[in-house]
């Protein structure tokens, strides 16, 4: 059986192939920047002609000298929200000629951060974007040259000064997330949390500050780590509380990894206990019950992030902020707690709230 393939642009590779020479060679001939022999150069300038091979705008960019080399600093590239972000810069900036090198911070330590600085400081770069969602990055905004134009993308509600600011408005989140649960009828609002980290960020802010306008003061933290361990021990923890009925947790992973433990425990949720996660990772929908969570486009922070860098490599020099909210998914993990819930069974009593409030799913 003949399968036929749709034809595909000429690359390099296919140039050199037919020209008989090698790709660097071909790579010369394209830039100009080392002289090869006049024999060699008709090679490949036929070869070009013949497949009708479009030079790559890098390679153009390369004969006139132009710097399209953008540098990402991000302290993860598997973490969802960093993968993602880091998936949308790269899908724009290439769309727009430039590649993307990305290095990564190991922590905030001095030598972790001058290790990424040199790696990516030995490229010739027309600009920089930093994921700034975490210490290190932190850092790594402090020591970087101030002559290399330079964008931030965070979570954190308030950005390092001197830098534009793609943002992702975790605190507007955070603030709804808990209110949600407050006017399911939850008396309070427990945080899974990545400890300390958590404090510093919009949604932490966001959970404490609902809370207190709602003259409940926030209980401690339930303190984890990145890895979905710490969720599940903190969820054994949960189901030994009747005083917990609400969580909203730092990520979805966490949350998971709760739901286990709970479901082990024979704690039912939501009627025990409601359940908000954060990030709408891919599983979050299929989870039993389906996991509510908020939704933040980290795609979309990464391509704001590009165009507000695309802005400082024309010229501009005020940049405006930018922010988008991210969105409050109400699945199954969150309700009123019933009548039969453990609350209720200790003694507890609402907040005051309509236990009927409507979930718009």
């Amino acid at each position: 059986m003949r399968i036929s393939k749709d034809s595909k642009p000429p690359v390099i590779a296919d140039v050199a192939r037919l020209a008989g020479v090698s790709v660097p060679t071909v790579s010369r001939v394209l830039t100009g920047n080392i002289p090869v022999s006049e024999g060699l150069r008709a090679k490949v300038e036929a070869a070009i002609k013949e497949l009708n091979y479009r030079p790559s705008s890098l390679a153009r960019a390369l004969k006139s000298g132009e710097r399209t080399m953008i540098a990402i600093f991000a302290a993860s590239t598997s973490a969802y929200g960093y993968a993602n972000t880091l998936a949308g810069i790269e899908a724009v900036a290439q769309a727009a000629g430039y590649s993307v090198v990305i290095s990564a911070v190991k922590s905030a330590e001095e030598s972790d951060v001058k290790a990424a600085l040199e790696v990516a400081l030995q490229q010739q770069l027309a600009g920089i974007i930093v994921l700034d969602f975490d210490p290190s990055a932190a850092e790594v905004l402090k020591q970087l040259p101030s002559a290399i134009p330079t964008v931030a993308a965070s979570g954190f509600p308030v950005g390092q000064p001197g830098f534009p600011y793609a943002f992702i408005d975790e605190y507007a989140a955070g603030r709804a997330a808990t209110e949600h649960l407050l006017e399911l009828g939850h008396s309070t609002v427990h945080h899974l949390g990545l400890f300390p980290l958590t404090q510093f960020s919009g949604r932490y802010q966001g959970w404490h500050d609902a809370l207190t306008d709602a003259g409940i003061t926030p209980p401690p933290v339930l303190e984890a780590t990145r890895a979905a361990r710490s969720g599940y021990e903190q969820g054994l923890r949960i189901a030994a509380d009747p005083g917990i009925t609400a969580v909203f947790c730092s990520n979805d992973g966490l949350a998971v990894a709760a739901l286990r433990a709970l479901y082990e425990k024979g704690i039912k949720v939501p009627d025990d206990v409601s359940i908000i996660g954060w990030d709408n990772q891919p599983f979050s929908e299929f989870t039993w019950p389906a996991l509510s969570t908020v939704a933040p486009d980290f795609n979309d922070l990464g391509v704001r992030a590009f165009r507000m860098l695309e802005q400082r490599l024309s010229g501009v020099e005020a940049v405006a902020d930018s922010s988008v909210g991210p969105v409050l998914l109400q699945r199954e993990s969150t309700g009123a707690p019933t009548a039969g819930s453990r609350r209720y069974a200790s003694g507890e009593q609402g907040n005051g709230a309509n236990p009927r409030t409507s979930v718009r799913r």
